[in-house]
């Protein structure tokens, strides 16, 4: 790796930092009063370089620059006192990885978690989770999705607001924590993918500016500010430094993928564009020994990232998270039709219909809640599996001022039928942690900053609300919590007592059943689903979709996704392998009602 500290096997450490902004650095080695002062040596295009036989694994260390600011180092492996203090020196070799056979799973066994390490036990670390990996086992799923562990500031944070993306944050535990995480999950044939940020740096500890400056582009900007410099002169050293963080965390935590966090985000006007340099650089590295996956968050539903070669794998990245599916979801069992719901209000079994066939729901079509502009490509051609459908994500149940899970805000009967309609698609399903018990705590937007920071955080985020009608009254905006109370974090932990509750219960029993289901029936065929699948809706919220696959069977949908019963909804042939309702037959379907049929080549 280019940048960072790198033990070397004569015994000494060399350290590199990219600084065009900077006329001097020193390596500042040791803590305490009277730390080692190295001068490193300048060479051409910004790099300082200097070899030391004075570091060992441990080491604490930093960056002087221009014998003023002392800062973190950019390619940390591990920062044991949060993001500004120094840096530690960590052997990368030094874990004995017992996982030696593992080649991954292929992506059509693929079963999603998404858990945010905090939270998700009382614990809130690397250990709490590997605690419950036999759990997940037991549900059925087969891939953990981790939400960002890079080191962000303070003890608590969702994980995108990083900012030294090579280093597991401290409050989680060490990197070898992490190491053995992974290495238990694949213990149990499970895969680990992470959620990585390559859009932009959190607002707390981001020092590039004071020796990097053309890490960022100032004619551009983000949501979150100056956006970085992928395509402008230097772009190449920051494509380099997310490319090489890619790698990293495939290669020395042996991650079997990563998920990119909105790249629609990422301005990026180069040819052939950083995601497929990313996915080039993986396949050939990586890739081409074992399975790794890169999944994708795009507003923009790029179906071109998605594209598949001659042997159906995919060319760039493997699959798309698909808020289309997701939103229509939302509208037809919670009734909600404002913000981005606008968009599907009118249409939501259709989109519903189209986002189940075609991946995408909008493919070119114009949207309301983007001022009319054009969204989308075409995505029908694209295999079931190129995308990953949901009905919550960190972002769908904490973008809301309350955190509402999808349980919270939909009556029982819709919310089952939408279950049992994804976790038996040929859609890669994503469950998001405690959806499976429909667990009582809310996820609620968290951080941990201080002073004016705190301030900007908390009244922002309730301005932000004060767009919807039930929070524009002032009074009730001061209720939305705050981010950066500790009670807010505490009360987004899962209670895991629930799971043995009524009402709790009942929910984890039908998802193992559902999963149950797939492991048998769907993931055995699902390597051969094809593209251009059916979908039709009947005027009375029928919805019957029908797949493909490569040995001639198909699959087939059939659902009634209304409060009001169906006569004459038809179904085609096949074997039922799941029926919501007993007494569905002879066309007739009651409310909420879902039945699936395999249909097998004659």
């Amino acid at each position: 790796m280019p940048f960072g500290a790198e033990l070397r096997e004569d015994g000494n450490t060399r350290f590199r930092l990219w600084a065009p902004g900077a006329r001097t650095v020193e390596l500042k080695l040791g803590l305490g009063a009277s730390p080692r002062l190295l001068p490193m040596q300048a060479s051409t295009d910004g790099w300082f370089e200097v070899i030391s036989p004075h570091a060992r694994a441990g080491t604490r260390y930093a960056f002087r620059i221009d014998e003023k600011a002392s800062v973190p180092d950019p390619a940390s492996r591990y920062n044991p006192d949060d993001i500004h203090a120094p840096s530690m020196v960590v052997d990368p070799r030094a874990f004995d990885w017992p996982d030696a056979g593992w080649r991954g799973r292929p992506w059509h066994e693929a079963v999603i978690y998404e858990l945010h390490i905090g939270t998700f036990t009382g614990t809130g670390d690397f250990a709490g989770v590997e605690s419950r990996l036999d759990y997940l086992v037991n549900l059925g799923v087969t891939a953990l999705e981790l939400m960002p562990v890079a080191d962000f500031p303070g003890k608590r944070n969702w994980g995108y607001d990083g900012v030294l993306p090579f280093a597991p944050d401290a409050s989680y535990g060490t990197p070898d924590q992490l190491k053995r995480l992974i290495a238990a999950a694949h213990a149990r044939g499970l895969m680990v993918i992470m959620d990585v940020v390559y859009n932009h740096f959190g607002p707390d500890g981001n020092y590039l500016h004071v020796y990097a400056p053309q890490f960022f582009n100032p004619e551009l900007h983000t949501p979150w500010g100056a956006a970085l410099n992928f395509d402008a002169e230097h772009g190449e050293k920051v494509r380099s430094f997310f490319l090489h963080n890619a790698l990293y965390w495939i290669e020395e935590f042996h991650l079997d993928g990563l998920r990119l966090d909105a790249v629609h985000a990422i301005i990026d006007r180069s040819k052939p564009g950083f995601i497929a340099e990313l996915g080039a650089a993986v396949r050939r590295g990586p890739g081409a020994r074992r399975q790794v996956h890169l999944i994708l968050e795009n507003d923009k539903n790029e179906a071109h990232h998605l594209e598949r070669g001659i042997d159906s794998l995919p060319l760039r990245a493997t699959g798309q998270w698909n808020d289309d599916l997701h939103h229509a979801v939302h509208v037809l069992t919670t009734k909600e039709r404002d913000g981005y719901y606008i968009d599907y209000a009118e249409r939501p079994l259709w989109f519903l219909g189209r986002s189940l066939a075609e991946g995408f729901g909008f493919q070119g079509e114009a949207s309301t809640t983007r001022d009319g502009e054009l969204r989308g490509e075409p995505s029908g051609h694209l295999p079931a599996s190129a995308f990953i459908s949901f009905l919550q994500t960190h972002d769908q149940v904490g973008n809301r001022a309350l955190g509402e899970r999808i349980g919270m805000l939909s009556p029982p009967a819709p919310l089952r039928a939408m279950t049992a309609a994804l976790l038996l698609s040929p859609h890669i399903p994503m469950l998001f942690m405690g959806e499976e018990f429909n667990a009582s705590s809310p996820f609620l937007f968290f951080c941990d900053f201080h002073d004016e920071l705190a301030d900007a955080v908390r009244e922002g985020r309730r301005a932000e609300f004060g767009r919807f009608e039930k929070f524009r009254d002032p009074a009730v905006r001061e209720a939305i919590p705050d981010p950066n109370a500790l009670r807010t974090f505490e009360r987004s932990r899962l209670v895991w007592s629930e799971t043995g509750e009524p009402g709790h219960k009942d929910w984890l029993e039908l998802y193992r059943e559902l999963l149950q289901l797939r492991a048998t029936h769907l993931m055995p065929r699902l390597a051969g689903v094809l593209g251009n699948a059916a979908f039709d809706v009947t005027a009375e919220d029928g919805l019957r979709v029908s797949w493909g696959f490569h040995d001639g069977a198909k699959l087939h949908l059939v659902g009634n996704f209304s409060d009001a019963a169906i006569d004459g909804l038809v179904r085609p042939a096949g074997r039922v392998i799941y029926a919501s309702h007993a007494e569905e037959q002879g066309g007739h379907a009651p409310p909420w009602s879902v039945v699936w049929l395999l249909e097998e080549r004659a």
